[in-house]
């Protein structure tokens, strides 16, 4: 059974900011659309399988539910499941930062 896909706000934000930089610092729309395509086919595979992120390392992540899956390059999100067959993307974070204090 497929599970629906839902993305917080917070979650379009960090995406919205991504996208943004990348465009802005390759001078190139197309590279930031190719690297969105890249999310969002990641995303797509939480539909089928919603468990295919790991647990994190991170106990109070883990404790709170969270899955990670690591997508594209450098980007990891954050995401639950729910007993009502929803995915639920909270973060996309830059995986070369301190990415723990940005999703608490």
């Amino acid at each position: 059974m497929n599970h629906t896909i839902l993305r917080t706000d917070k979650f379009d934000e960090e995406l919205f900011n991504i996208i943004y930089y990348i465009a802005a610092s390759s001078h190139s729309k197309e590279i930031a659309l190719n690297y969105l395509s890249e999310i969002e086919e990641a995303t797509e595979v939480l539909k089928t399988f919603p468990q295919a992120g790991v647990v994190p390392k991170n106990r109070t992540l883990s404790r709170q539910g969270f899955r990670a899956l690591v997508v594209a390059k450098h980007h990891m999100i954050f995401y639950k499941v729910n007993n009502n067959q929803e995915v639920i993307l909270y973060h996309i974070v830059d995986i070369r930062r301190n990415y723990i204090k940005l999703v608490r």
